[in-house]
């Protein structure tokens, strides 16, 4: 069994900067963090331009469905910025549903994290870590993983004010 990730950015990926005290984007924390959890299973690294999601065009969301149609791999996690994670849960889920008559042909599981992952208290590994676990266990189609639950790509929002994501119905 293999796996892809997909890196795009988010809060999941910022570093902070202490001379400016910013949060800002140099390079993915992936390779670092992959080594660190003792991931055992192949995982090929796809790295996008890393973006804030709110600042996502559709032609980001275009680039990242081509990252998931050309990836060998059957099982797919990509890394997003939670503020527009649903948006691009339904680009990839409808279209890719589309293009094969209803039914999407791998696992795409979209994950990030509320706080950096180079930040205290960071949600990032824990995320990480559930997202590569139902790439290889749920069955194919396009999924949200946050905080310990699951979403259909299609069922799901962001909850700014409780600062979590939810089912819709």
């Amino acid at each position: 069994m293999s796996l892809r990730i997909i890196a795009t950015g988010g809060t999941f990926d910022k570093h902070y900067d202490p001379i400016e005290g910013t949060l800002r984007f140099s390079q993915t924390h992936l390779h670092s963090i992959l080594e660190r959890c003792r991931v055992t299973i192949p995982v090929a690294v796809t790295e996008l331009p890393l973006l804030d999601s709110l600042d996502m065009q559709e032609i980001d969301r275009e680039r990242i469905l081509a990252a998931c149609s050309v990836a060998a791999e059957p099982h797919i996690v990509v890394v997003h910025g939670t503020d527009t994670m649903p948006e691009t849960a339904q680009k990839l889920g409808s279209t890719l549903a589309s293009s094969t008559k209803g039914k999407v042909a791998r696992t795409i599981v979209l994950t990030g994290a509320m706080v950096p992952y180079e930040v205290s208290n960071s949600d990032a590994l824990f995320n990480l870590g559930y997202a590569i676990a139902l790439a290889q266990a749920l069955p194919a189609g396009v999924y949200v993983a946050m905080g310990g639950e699951v979403f259909e790509w299609n069922k799901v929002r962001k909850n700014r004010k409780a600062g979590r994501f939810e089912s819709t119905p």
